[in-house]
């Protein structure tokens, strides 16, 4: 029903920038629109967490050890989010996934993920 595609990722030095894009594509999008779009990382045996999520109304939230350092933003028509991720550390490392809930249902989907590589 919602497809989430996820660009951006890659093998960057610390202290460098990545910018990560989401697009939401699917037909029920239009019919009940996206709440909230976020990322979440996960790094190897670790679990998933919570990086930075953004409503319908531009909320926005952020985990703490990235607060500063990166900016979640939408475009104006609320289907693609970014991640612009500054002074990357290597603890930074991790696969992030995309994430949308949409309106009324709640329903969450999950891009396919993205590599983020922060060598030290």
């Amino acid at each position: 029903q919602v497809q989430l595609v996820e660009s951006g990722g890659g093998l960057v030095q610390a202290g460098g920038s990545l910018r990560l894009s989401c697009v939401a594509s699917g037909s029920i999008i239009s019919i009940i629109g996206i709440e909230a779009m976020g990322w979440y990382r996960q790094a190897p045996g670790k679990q998933r967490e919570l990086v930075a999520t953004i409503n319908s109304e531009g909320t926005t939230n952020y985990m703490d050890s990235v607060k500063g350092r990166f900016a979640i933003s939408r475009d104006n028509a609320g289907n693609t989010v970014f991640l612009q991720m500054n002074s990357l550390r290597p603890e930074d490392t991790a696969v992030y996934y995309c994430n949308a809930v949409l309106k009324r249902t709640g329903s969450h989907y999950w891009g396919q993920g993205t590599q983020v590589t922060v060598s030290s």
